[in-house]
This record gives C-alpha cells, structure tokens and sequence, in this order.
C-alpha cells in the first residue's frame, strides 16, 4: 500500500513529466514558428530589393555598382550569363546558378547551397525576371539562410520555458496533492487512535464535498455501524451469560442440597430438576450454536423442499399441549436448506404452543407472482403493535412469554428470521385477519416452481 509521501512523489514526477513533454512540444511549435515568420521576413526583404532594382533598371539608372552603400548580396544577370551588376560583396563573383522562373511568373523563390556568396554555404534566393526575350534580365537576391535561432532573445525565452513550465506544474502539483491529502492524514491520524474500546470518536468531515469527504462521511458511517455491532454483541454476550448462569445456578443449588443432606433429598426429584436444568442448558447451547452457524455460514447446501411435508413432520414429531391443524392446498414447494427451515417452522410451531390458549393453525399456500407463504396463528392473547418487532430480538421476551415459558431460550424467533432472510424471505408477526385474539406469524419464502 503506498503512503502519501510516495503517492505525492509518483504524482509528481508523472505532473513534471506530462508537462515536459507538452512543454516541450509548444516550444518546437514555437520555435518553428518563429523560423517560419523569421524566413518570410527574409524573403520580403530580399523580394523588396528585388523590386528596386527592377525599378533601376526600367528607368535606366542601374549601374554597375547595385547599392554600393548597403551589404546585401545581389547580381543582374542577362541572357547570355553575364553579370552586368552585383553589389560590393558580389563583385567578382561567379553568376549566381539558379533555375530561371517559368515563362508564367516573374519571380521565384528557393534555397540553394551551390551558390559563389560570402556569409554561409547555403543561401535563400529571391529571383526576379525583367524584360522578356533576348533583352530578359534576371535579378538574383540572396541572404544566408538563418540557424534554428534566428531571433537568439526570443528563441533563448521559448527554451527556457521548458524547464520553467515543467517545474512550475511539479510545484503546484506536489502542493495541490499535499493539500487534498491533508484530510486523509487526519483521517488517517484519528482511525490509528480509535480502538474497540473507545469506539465514539470519529474522524474528521471536511467542508469540501468531493472525494475525500465521502470518503469520510463513508468511514462515520462504518464506525457507526461498528460502534452499533459492538453494542450488540456485548449486550448479546451479557444475554447470554445471564440465560447460561440460570440453569447453572439451578444445578449447582440442586447439588449441594443433595450433598449436604442426602437423607432428606429427594433423588427422583432432583434428578427431574437436574434434568430440567440440562435440558434448558442444551437448548440455548444449541440455539447458540445455530446462530453462529447462520452468521458464519449462509450458503449451506440447498435443495427442493416441501414445506407442508416437513410442517406434518415437524407437528407429529411430539406431542403439543395445544391442538395444531394444518391447512394446505398441496405441496408448496422453496428452495433451500432442509434442516434449516425444519428449524424454522419447528420454532414458530413451538413458540405458538406455548402461547396458544386451546389450538394453533398452520396454513401452508401459494401467492402470485412465485411466492410461499406459511401462516402459524394461535389464540392466545397476542403481543401489543408496538412490540411485535422487539419480540424478533436475541433474548427478548415478553412479560408473558416469561410466565408462560420460564425455560425458554428467547432465541427461537431471532434465529427463525435469520433464517428467513437467509432464504431471501421475510418474517413478520401481525393481527389475526378474523379479529379474534392471538398472534400471526407469516412467513414468505421465493417459490420453486422448477419441475421435480
């Protein structure tokens, strides 16, 4: 994982590279440029002496001497390759050897480095024809062609610009990074000092809504979630301990009565007791152990499963103290893990058992669009609105679930949610629809509609 020093770094260099390069690439364009515009000077210049020379020799005032007062390069040549008049530098000099322009221009315009010229070995030629025929004169104007700097201030700047920009980009970016990592490190600086025991603190939100204040308000919303999963597994921790030292406290008392007057004990009667106490302990070591089964695991093995066969299983396993009916239109069929949702209809079965005044109705059907649906209704006297989704908590029980099932474990419905959402269902207690007293569970799974 790089931290923010190498992150700055990278950054950098590959801002400080980007902008060399681009850099770089403006100032050839620029420079190109500037020798373009430079050669066009040039050749304006030399037409320009071309024209006055044309001018001399219309008017009859061409000498032998052209311009002897100025340095430029210059000859008139007539038909027959003559020099007729050069300027002082071009005195003496071979006639200048350049194609003569078409019969339809007058001028033409090139570089040649075959030239007999003092000031360089190639030079830019400016032709120009007066006259036609046998009387034609041709002018030639020349200049040395100019190095890759023909303006040395202006081309010294251009290059110049390069390293400048590509510092100037490696300097802002290295600042602007360090400035939007600023917050991470906060972040960073506070996340390092949070523990499991000091979970209330949270990291810093700047005011800017871009990345890095999502990224915090993401990183709150974590640590709410953590500090809120923490609570529960402590409070779930602290259930579980009071739920196991009951029975415990049970057992130990049981023994040490039998110990310390075991003429007066009644053995058949504390071994019931014992058993009691054992049974209960087993039950919520089981249910504990299903619930850290469905946390851990929730892809067990899957399969298609009837779920009117396993309720008439699950009813005549063992007797009831209340009356349980079973309503089905025919086998309604989910996929998923058998022995779970056994657990699960087991669970509601047995919690609406204990609860039930005289009979408890299961009623097994189907709903459009692919939906299952199981309804376990009982008559008993039913839970308050405002507690019919507290009753789905890990060891939450009512005052009347306690009178009436003092042993339970207060996790049969908690696991049979899990299980249900497991299974992409859902679980809700409500009111009975005939508006008589009691509580009822329905319970909706995805229907397999898949051929046997």
């Amino acid at each position: 994982m790089l931290r923010h020093p190498e992150i700055r770094f990278r950054v950098t260099v590959t801002a400080s590279l980007v902008a060399f390069v681009l850099s770089s690439a403006l100032c050839a364009v620029l420079l190109i440029l500037l020798n373009k515009d430079a050669y066009q000077d040039l050749v304006r210049r030399l037409a320009r002496d071309n024209r006055r020379t044309a001018t001399a020799i219309q008017t009859g005032q061409l000498t032998l001497d052209i311009s002897p007062t100025t340095d430029n390069l210059q000859q008139v040549v007539n038909m027959r390759g003559e020099v007729l008049a050069a300027t002082p530098r071009m005195q003496g000099r071979r006639r200048v050897r350049f194609p003569p322009p078409t019969p339809f221009e007058e001028n033409r315009i090139g570089r040649s480095c075959h030239v007999d010229a003092p000031g360089g070995r190639c030079f830019v030629v400016v032709e120009r024809r007066v006259g036609l025929g046998a009387d034609a004169l041709y002018i030639y104007s020349l200049a040395p062609v100019e190095g890759p700097l023909p303006r040395p201030a202006i081309g010294v700047l251009i290059l110049l610009g390069v390293p400048f920009l590509t510092f100037l980009a490696g300097y802002g970016t290295w600042l602007s990074v360090s400035r939007a990592l600023r917050p991470v490190d906060r972040i960073r600086r506070e996340l390092d000092e949070i523990t499991a025991t000091d979970l209330k603190r949270r990291v810093p939100e700047p005011h800017r809504r871009d990345e890095v204040g999502r990224l915090a308000e993401s990183v709150n919303a974590t640590l709410d979630r953590l500090e809120e999963a923490v609570a529960r597994q402590r409070a779930f921790v602290s259930d579980v301990s009071h739920e196991l030292r009951s029975p415990l406290t049970a057992l130990r008392m049981e023994l040490e009565l039998a110990v310390s007057a075991p003429d007066d004990t009644d053995v058949a009667a504390a071994l019931r007791a014992i058993l009691l106490n054992t049974e209960r302990l087993s039950a919520v070591v089981d249910d504990l152990l299903a619930l850290a089964r469905l946390e851990a695991d929730r892809t067990s093995p899957r399969e298609r499963v009837d779920l009117t066969e396993i309720t008439d299983q699950e009813v005549l396993r063992r007797p009831r103290r209340a009356q349980v009916t079973v309503l089905s239109e025919g086998p309604v069929a989910v996929w998923g893990g058998r022995s779970d949702l056994a657990r699960l209809l087991t669970n509601l079965v047995d919690n609406a058992d204990r609860h039930a005044a005289h009979e408890v109705t299961v009623i097994l059907r189907t709903e459009p669009p692919a939906t299952a649906v199981v309804e376990v209704i009982d008559d008993g006297t039913g839970v308050a609105p405002e507690d019919r989704e507290r009753v789905f908590d890990r060891f939450a029980r009512l005052t009347e679930g306690r009178h009436r099932d003092a042993g339970g474990t207060g996790l049969g419905l908690a696991i049979s949610r899990d299980i249900a959402e497991a299974h992409r269902g859902s679980l809700i207690l409500t009111d009975r629809i005939d508006g008589v007293p009691g509580a009822r569970f329905v319970l909706r799974l995805p229907r397999d509609d898949s051929p046997e």
